[in-house]
């Protein structure tokens, strides 16, 4: 059997890349050929989905230190992950955060170096901010931004947030308090004018300007085309066309909710599976109820208890993929 093992990352636990290797592993010790793709939604972790960084650079943070953020650059194609140089991690979390000055300057500095480098197409991933400026910091840092007029600008997100309602929803994740998020709000407001009459665009009427705290709104108004991020990154890395190739797939990511089946890695997976008519299981660090009976699944935490899968989080990936591997192998026989 050709089995693609096609994989979110477990955050906080193991990557896109080690969740494939312990299916693959499982599929060897089974007698089946594995590919092993990981896959990301947009956010962090995209950038490795996408081919991993090959370059540093020392840009500004989200409270004005100096942060060493990796890219990626190949040929005339630069990636972006917003949370690496604008990211809520950089400060320490919410607690350590100072969410009416954090900022996307950092992230602005990022494309403008890759202007600089002569590409021709930037994927700017958001996910992971910390800041709530409406992409204003980015949009000051990039010189000359009339040079993105001639680039394919691409800015994988995940949320349908308008522009205006980022600080409401998004805020309180990012350390504001109940003041603050009326501070930024009327902030917002204000960017909105200031968007129209720069750059002639309205970006309170764009669906999902308010990823990333404003960042995809300020990048639209600057000519950017918001992509769902699994989409995004299925056609970067012809994903489809690798599972035209598989007699089964396992999925998987750190926690199945409803949202996974949203815009997610696990729901885009299965998706393209259907259409495809080729059976589809997931192995999860843990899943809500709610979804069950969604798709073939084997729960780590269910399985293992929580104490051990956050111990060994790659041998028990690896004997439930097995298992998995076993059921759906049984079902697609049986038909």
């Amino acid at each position: 059997m050709r089995v693609v093992a096609a994989v979110d990352k477990y955050k906080g636990s193991v990557t896109a890349a080690q969740v494939a290797a312990a299916i693959g592993h499982a599929c060897w010790e089974l007698g089946h050929d594995c590919v092993e793709v990981p896959v990301a939604d947009g956010g962090d972790g995209t950038l490795d989905a996408l081919g991993g960084p090959n370059r540093t650079s020392t840009v500004t943070g989200p409270l004005g230190d100096p942060v060493q953020a990796e890219w990626r650059m190949h040929r005339t194609t630069a990636i972006i992950e917003m949370a690496r140089a604008s990211g809520l991690a950089l400060v320490g979390g919410r607690e350590k955060n100072d969410a009416l000055a954090a900022s996307t300057v950092g992230t602005g500095e990022l494309i403008d170096q890759a202007l600089d480098a002569g590409a021709k197409k930037i994927i700017v991933c958001l996910g992971g901010s910390a800041t709530t400026d409406g992409g204003l910091g980015a949009v000051r840092a990039i010189h000359a931004p009339h040079r993105l007029r001639g680039v394919n600008l691409l800015v994988a997100c995940d949320v349908t947030t308008r522009f205006v309602d980022a600080a409401p929803v998004f805020g309180p994740q990012k350390g504001a308090s109940p003041a603050q998020v009326r501070m930024l709000s009327g902030r917002l407001d204000r960017l909105v004018q200031v968007y129209r009459d720069e750059f002639g665009v309205d970006v309170s009427d764009i669906e999902g300007a308010g990823a990333a705290g404003g960042l995809a709104g300020a990048l639209a108004a600057l000519g950017g085309k918001l992509v769902p991020g699994f989409d995004l990154v299925a056609d970067e890395i012809d994903l489809y066309d690798t599972l035209a190739t598989a007699d089964l797939v396992i999925t998987g990511e750190g926690h199945m909710d409803a949202q996974s089946f949203e815009g997610k890695v696990v729901g885009g997976v299965q998706e393209l599976c259907a259409t495809l008519g080729t059976p589809v299981g997931a192995v999860v660090g843990d899943a809500d109820d709610d979804v069950a009976t969604r798709l073939p699944f084997v729960s780590l935490v269910q399985r293992y208890g929580l104490e051990r899968a956050m111990a060994e989080p790659m041998w028990c990936i690896e004997h439930a993929a097995a298992d998995l591997i076993r059921d759906l192998i049984r079902d697609l026989m049986a038909r």
